[in-house]
Parts: C-alpha cells; structure tokens; sequence
C-alpha cells in the first residue's frame, strides 16, 4: 500500500517535491509520513470518481474553511500541478468566503498568492 500512495505522491508534486516533502513529514514523525502516504496518498486521493483537478479544488474549499495554511500551501502546489488554473483557485477560495468566513477566504487568497509568486519565480 505504501507504495501506491508513493506513486500517488510523485503525481500530485512531482518526484523531487515527493521525496522532499514525503522526508520532512518522516523528520517530523515517521507514523506521520507512513499514515498520509498510505492513507491520504494510497487510499484517498487513488479513489476513482474524482479527477485530481477537481480532488485539489474541493481540499483547497476544505483547507480554507479549516484554516489550514500548511495544507493549503502544499494543496495549492498539488493543484497547479494537477491542470488547476490560478483562476479556478481563486474562485474555490472566493466561494469559501460565505460559507466558512471572509477572514479565512482572504487567508487561503494570501497563502495560494504565495505559491503563484514562487511558481513564477521559479518559471523565471
């Protein structure tokens, strides 16, 4: 099963970011790796009725009404690179706005800013 939600995670952020990401989480807490790549990565984001694209918009609309900015920031990393475009982020977040509070949908807006403005710099 690790190995699925392995799989899962080089599709969601690429190899490198994989890896990177998948050895802080195991820096942190070794279970904690081990539950969000089996778990989370295998299971979850594996299940077949949803598309990645439209996966990342609704955890996006979640992370924001939780105030989530770590999960967000690495969601809306997933996003981009599951075809999300920056306009259809944005409008996730936007409708987050009644629903869970302008506070947290202007938190997730300067959280997602923050990855478009790394995306681009690192596109540079």
């Amino acid at each position: 099963m690790a190995e699925k939600g392995i799989d899962m995670l080089r599709r969601l952020l690429g190899d490198d970011r994989a890896i990177e990401i998948r050895n802080d989480w195991a820096k942190l807490s070794p279970d904690f790796a081990h539950y969000v790549t089996t778990f989370i990565a295998g299971e979850i984001w594996s299940r077949p009725h949803l598309d990645l694209r439209t996966r990342s918009l609704v955890t996006i609309a979640g992370l924001t009404a939780l105030n989530r900015p770590n999960a967000l920031r690495l969601n809306v990393e997933m996003a981009l690179n599951n075809g999300a475009k920056k306009e259809e982020i944005l409008e996730a977040l936007l409708q987050m706005a009644p629903y869970a509070g302008f506070p947290a949908c202007w938190e997730g807006l300067l959280v997602a800013n923050e990855v478009f403005k790394s995306k681009e710099a690192a596109a540079k």
